[in-house]
């Protein structure tokens, strides 16, 4: 996205929509994982405490999700990498 044509004040504006756009994104995110992880490992509600196989579980839930962020990134990266490169070769 091509800021340059804006004024200061525009631009200014449309950086703080575009930082509340992405703390919007990353809250959803991060309520999605918690919603997820707690769903599928904790089930004992007698205690305030995890248990340690419901500590594991969130652990592992985690550790899950991150790599496979980390694998969706890096997957977005080359293909973002290979259109720049075939929209370069078709000029």
């Amino acid at each position: 996205m091509d800021l340059s044509s804006l004024s200061p004040a525009e631009n200014a504006q449309m950086q703080r929509i575009i930082e509340r756009k992405q703390m919007q994104d990353f809250m959803k995110l991060y309520s999605g994982l918690v919603e997820r992880c707690f769903t599928s490992c904790v089930s004992d509600f007698t205690s305030k405490s995890l248990s340690s196989k419901e500590e594991s579980c969130v652990l592992n839930c985690t550790d899950k999700f991150f790599k496979h962020s980390e694998r969706v990134g890096a997957r977005f990266a080359e293909h973002n990498a290979d259109m720049m490169n075939q929209a370069q070769q078709g000029r």
